[in-house]
């Protein structure tokens, strides 16, 4: 049974408490000056565009790899997979700008194995060297066959903050909302060998209703394996 996110309010919990200080110091500096206000009311409109998080619908279909985040593909390569022992996997990578949504989803049903946190530096989350260079958080998920899946947060240029909100031993399903990055950012997936991309470089995605990759179909010795 899936489990239910936090109830979905359209703009992300992670921002309440931003978007009511700036609308009670907009007010405020409203009723002193509406001119000088102004630049605080550019940011509280801001604010509200980067904090939206709206509903989507996860597309029906076995082995299906959902797109963790909105944004635009910048990596389809075959990588090593540091969070899960080095193995081979299917690297895919979308970069979010600051006008993207935010929200994280999970990209396929699975176990949370391990949730591991890296402190990094803040290099432009587009560049490649950010996936291993920058703060970082990597989820790692079985799935339902035995598959290895991971999933990783990756701060960006300007992304101070990674907020995730699963944890390990919590059995998540693809398309759930798990975590947050404040402001422009990455997420990495590291998929198995086989996996088959159904997006390329420079395309342009969403979060749960893109499919990413199809997951190869486990041979009886991965079932016995797993």
């Amino acid at each position: 049974m899936k489990i239910p996110p936090y109830p979905h309010p359209l703009i992300a919990r992670e921002g309440w408490f931003i978007l009511i200080g700036a609308l009670v110091v907009s007010l405020l500096v409203t009723w002193w000056s509406p001119w000088a206000s102004l630049p605080l009311w550019v940011f509280t409109l801001f604010a509200l565009q980067f904090f939206r998080d709206p509903p989507r619908e996860a597309p029906d279909g076995e082995g299906l790899v959902l797109c963790p985040a909105d944004g635009r593909v910048v990596c389809v390569e075959d990588a090593a997979d540091p969070y899960a022992g080095g193995r081979p996997a299917l690297k895919i990578s979308v970069f979010m700008n600051v006008f993207n949504v935010h929200s994280n989803r999970v990209p396929v049903d699975g176990l949370v194995q391990s949730i591991d946190y890296f402190p990094g530096k803040f290099f432009n989350a587009a560049l490649d060297k950010a996936s291993l260079e920058n703060e970082r958080n990597a989820m790692v998920l079985k799935t339902p066959k035995g598959q290895v899946v991971t999933a990783v947060q990756v701060a960006g240029l300007v992304a101070k903050r990674i907020l995730c909100h699963a944890k390990a031993g919590q059995t998540l399903y693809a398309g759930q909302r798990y975590g947050f990055i404040r402001f422009g950012s990455r997420v990495d997936v590291y998929l198995p060998p086989g996996t088959r991309p159904r997006v390329a470089i420079g395309d342009k995605v969403k979060a749960t209703s893109t499919v990413l990759a199809e997951l190869p179909v486990p041979s009886r010795d991965d079932d016995s394996a797993a």
